[in-house]
């Protein structure tokens, strides 16, 4: 894995394509030839308010889902991490903090990048301002393409996604990329949104999702790339817990396992070489 890259302060908020608006979301945003260049402009738009959001949207609940997937990745301190989309670097640290020997973090936007290295760079002086180790290696961060992984075969024991297979222009290229570098009985960790079996708990999901959400994040981050109405849609247009668990099987993983998180909102996919 390559030596760290040195923090940098995180890049205009500007994004690099149009964005989404109520036309291109009336169909299914996944079919979109262009989705990957919108995803990109998208995630640059809204990083610096990203964690926010992420914090206040999800009731804190977030955070606890990312160490969820940690403890159902079953790493050790010979553990080898990569983790694909890893904005700016939660389940990057949390998977650093689990004590593995190294964590290697990818994501295709540069300003997520930018974020999750300053991250890393303040734990770490907070770290030597306690005379306290670090909580684990300090992660590597890299720009790359889940669907075209800059790495050799066979160089990781886990790689996870999480909250990212439904933004890649092609979730079985990309999975099949994990299934290429995970070494012998590796494991994908795949964290994602899915929607509530229970009617109720589905129709007051889908209100806040549709309706709340959408506005109060928009406000925060002052978003005009529409990424707050385009999560919304991606989910409901996004493979089932059921079909994305298929398509992990179909990429050459054995003993798929799924655990539904906060009564189905999220659902953390597991799957074995």
């Amino acid at each position: 894995m390559s030596p760290p890259v040195e923090p940098k302060a995180p890049q205009s908020n500007a994004p690099s394509a149009v964005g989404w608006t109520a036309e291109t979301l009336a169909a299914d945003p996944h079919a979109r030839d262009d989705k990957a260049e919108r995803v990109q402009g998208m995630f640059g738009a809204i990083a610096r308010r990203y964690d926010l959001n992420n914090r206040l949207h999800s009731f804190g609940l977030d955070q606890l889902w990312r160490r969820t997937a940690v403890r159902l990745a079953a790493v050790g301190r010979e553990s080898d991490v990569v983790d694909v989309a890893c904005g700016t670097g939660d389940l990057t640290e949390a998977f650093a903090s689990a004590g593995v020997r190294s964590v290697l973090g990818i994501d295709y936007t540069p300003q997520m990048l930018d974020l999750a290295r300053l991250k890393s760079d303040r734990l770490t002086r907070r770290a030597q301002a306690r005379q306290r180790p670090r909580p684990g290696p300090e992660p590597t961060y890299r720009e790359g393409d889940a669907t075209r992984l800059d790495l050799p075969d066979a160089c990781a024991d886990v790689v996870s996604i999480a909250f990212g297979i439904r933004n890649v222009s092609d979730p079985a290229k990309a999975i099949a990329e994990f299934r290429r570098i995970l070494r012998p009985r590796g494991r994908l960790v795949v964290l994602e949104f899915s929607e509530p079996a229970n009617p109720l708990l589905r129709w007051g999901n889908r209100v806040y999702c549709r309706h709340i959400m959408p506005c109060t994040a928009t406000l925060i981050a002052r978003d005009r790339s529409g990424a707050y109405k385009y999560l919304p849609r991606s989910v409901e247009t996004f493979l089932t817990p059921e079909r994305l668990a298929d398509l992990v099987r179909s990429a050459g993983f054995s003993g798929v396992d799924q655990f539904p998180l906060t009564f189905g909102v999220c659902t953390v996919t597991v799957g074995r070489v």
